[in-house]
């Protein structure tokens, strides 16, 4: 009778560890969509933060006017590009990501994902690299090439270039985990 007990549970525990690895894929594939909104909302801040950023300087004592924006430096219009892409194409990969939760057992289409989020994080990564780096000099400024501080002057300037720094590297580090968490479905599945 032992004998005729076991196959039946061997087959319940069969049937018990696909019904957990569809469940743990749609977890997985839940959290994908979770992490795909907040990177998206990340490199959308970044990017407006980054667009609407400029502040105009009364110097003394000849009453002009000097104006900080974000498109004098072309690394902070790269950063903004680069942001607005990331943030489109994560929005347009969210119905794809639904579709991974209908349909667990999808493989092409979530190499096709993965593809595309390491070219995503390259891009976004590179935009917030080139514009790291002015943003560092704008606050420190290099005494060997004669280039001062400006965020000394421009201090409103400076705070919102920082805070969309900070946006866009959150946003990296998010595609990060949406990119370990589509490997894990990948090897899962």
């Amino acid at each position: 009778m032992k004998a005729e007990a076991e196959p039946v549970n061997e087959a319940g525990e069969a049937s018990r560890d696909e019904i957990s690895t569809h469940e743990m894929n749609k977890g997985i594939s839940i959290l994908d969509l979770i992490l795909r909104t907040v990177a998206a909302a990340g490199t959308f801040g970044s990017a407006i933060a980054m667009g609407t950023t400029n502040e105009t300087l009364t110097v003394f004592p000849q009453f002009t006017q000097v104006r900080a924006e974000y498109d004098d430096h072309p690394s902070f219009k790269f950063f903004m590009i680069a942001n607005s892409i990331v943030c489109g194409y994560l929005a347009l990969s969210v119905p794809l990501s639904i579709f991974h939760i209908i349909r667990t057992a999808a493989k092409k289409s979530r190499i096709l994902l993965l593809v595309f989020d390491l070219v995503m994080l390259t891009l976004v990564t590179a935009g917030a690299s080139s514009a790291t780096a002015i943003v560092y000099l704008a606050h420190k400024g290099n005494t060997s090439a004669n280039w001062f501080a400006f965020c000394q002057l421009f201090d409103s300037f400076c705070e919102r270039i920082s805070g969309s720094l900070i946006g866009s590297f959150a946003a990296a580090v998010t595609l990060m985990l949406v990119i370990i968490t589509s490997a894990v479905a990948l090897s899962r599945s």
